[in-house]
């Protein structure tokens, strides 16, 4: 039997914070957040507590999918990209390195976000949006 290694964090306000490395890339991934089997989740990222991470999903290393955010099947993001607490990542989305995605905003399914991009918290992202910004 396989014992699971976990790492503690302790959070600003003593809330502390169990990790386990996925098995599908060895990212850290909170216990109380859900990423699929399938997802692929690479190393040094992590996905933190409540949120979701769809199945075939891929989470580049050293990105970090935040509290409550959601990832859904099919999406990718990029390596270092951040996807902020509430937002949400529509299925087959695809987030370049290096983008922020702000708090509460809503990359639609099958949308691009450009490596470097920053997007607005609240900001809703068309697959139709010229430059791939926030409407």
């Amino acid at each position: 039997m396989r014992r699971r290694k976990y790492e503690e964090f302790e959070e600003d306000n003593g809330t502390m914070l169990r990790y386990a490395r996925h098995d599908n890339g060895g990212g850290f991934v909170e216990s109380h957040a859900h990423v699929a089997p399938t997802a692929f989740v690479g190393e040094h990222a992590y996905v933190d507590r409540g949120a979701v991470v769809g199945e075939g999903a891929r989470i580049a290393g050293g990105a970090w999918i935040d509290r409550g955010a959601v990832v859904h099947d099919g999406a990718s993001v990029g390596t270092t990209a951040h996807v902020a607490p509430g937002a949400v990542i529509g299925r087959d989305a695809r987030i370049g390195a290096r983008a922020k995605i702000g708090a509460d905003a809503h990359v639609w399914d099958g949308a691009r976000v450009d490596s470097d991009d920053v997007i607005r918290p609240g900001a809703v992202v068309r697959s139709s949006s010229p430059r791939r910004h926030a409407a």
